[in-house]
């Protein structure tokens, strides 16, 4: 079965928790994706099925969207709340004080990877070293903030984030570095993620849906490959 899937992820599942499940109900062994999900985020995953894992190139470049959470006065390990926590301080700021320091992340800038991911150095997954207490350098990336606006604070006190970034983004990392320009620390403390291409979580489906009838629900490649970027 060659084409597209677009999930809505559920928490709780790593993005190839849900290819592996979808190798099952479609009964096809090659099943890839275009972006990692965090297993606690939820939101867009855009799932190539038979033939469609090699038109994976065509989404590379793809700029997503995202919407976050931000928990300000908290740094973890893992720059959210599923972490261990590192610091805690007053985190008490207002929104003009989080305008102000947003500027700095708008635009091209650079981004350090965070231990937390499954960026390769030398052959090992930095998640990997990090679970095991240790650490290496590594270099910051090229990345582009092309949106980032606040939204609103819930009960909880975190802040609404609304993110439009280029791939290879850690919205997590982001998170924790406004929480450090504000003085306080911070982390992500929720994420969807809300577009990715031409692509919206609108048009995805859950795991229960395409269970249920997984032919209605296969897009057509050339959705990818011809024009597919917006």
């Amino acid at each position: 079965m060659d084409g597209i899937l677009l999930v809505d992820k559920p928490a709780e599942w790593t993005s190839m928790d849900v290819c592996a499940h979808l190798r099952g109900v479609l009964h096809e062994k090659h099943i890839g994706h275009t972006g990692t999900l965090d297993p606690n985020a939820t939101g867009l995953l855009v799932v190539l099925a038979g033939k469609g894992t090699k038109a994976a190139k065509y989404a590379e470049n793809d700029a997503k969207e995202y919407i976050a959470r931000l928990r300000l006065g908290v740094a973890t390990d893992t720059q959210d709340i599923w972490g261990n926590v590192l610091e805690q301080k007053d985190g008490e700021r207002g929104r003009e004080q989080i305008e102000a320091v947003l500027e700095q992340f708008r635009g091209p800038i650079l981004q350090l990877p965070p231990m937390y991911s499954a960026i390769k150095i030398r052959g090992k997954k930095l998640y990997e070293i990090a679970r095991r207490g240790g650490s290496v350098e590594r270099e910051p990336r090229p990345i582009t903030i092309y949106r980032l606006a606040v939204t609103d604070r819930d009960e909880a006190g975190d802040w609404g984030l609304e993110i439009e970034c280029s791939k290879g983004t850690y919205i997590r990392t982001l998170c924790a570095d406004i929480g450090a320009a504000l003085g306080c620390g911070g982390c992500m403390s929720a994420l969807r993620r809300v577009r990715a291409g031409r692509f919206t979580v609108d048009q995805a489906h859950t795991l229960e849906e395409i269970r249920s009838d997984p032919e209605r629900y296969i897009l057509p490649l050339e959705l990818i490959t011809q024009g597919g970027q917006t």
